[in-house]
């Protein structure tokens, strides 16, 4: 297999923080009245939650591909935990107290964080 181009990898940390940074930027941002301290909590605790959910899972499926044995159990905690991941983020978003934009706003940063934690994971593997 051959390694990832520079700008491919240079790509797919961009996306990485780009995605996340605006996604806290945000959090950080939201007005009192709009978001309470604990409802900012949540957020933060769904992205780490999803960031972490999507590099084990593109593991473990590059494990299976690799011929690495993974449980089936592991892997489909590791698919549970990604959708339980977008869910959570969607039935907050669904619930909150904020602008249309803004939930737009949160969900495409959430989305653009997790393929960037995905592709840069994926470039570790491949220049190992």
């Amino acid at each position: 297999m051959s390694k990832p181009s520079a700008a491919f990898v240079g790509a797919s940390w961009l996306a990485l923080i780009v995605g996340s940074l605006g996604y806290l930027i945000g959090l950080y941002n939201a007005d009192r009245k709009d978001m309470l301290l604990n409802e900012k909590g949540f957020y933060f605790v769904v992205l780490m939650f999803g960031l972490f959910s999507v590099v084990s899972l593109q593991k473990s499926v590059r494990d299976r591909l690799d011929n690495i044995p993974v449980s089936d159990i592991y892997y489909g905690i590791c698919w549970g935990a990604v959708m339980m991941s977008i869910l959570l983020l969607v039935v907050g978003l669904v619930n909150a107290n904020i602008l249309l934009s803004e939930k737009g706003y949160y969900a495409f940063s959430f989305m653009f964080a997790l393929f960037g934690a995905v592709t840069v994971q994926k470039n570790t593997r491949d220049s190992a």
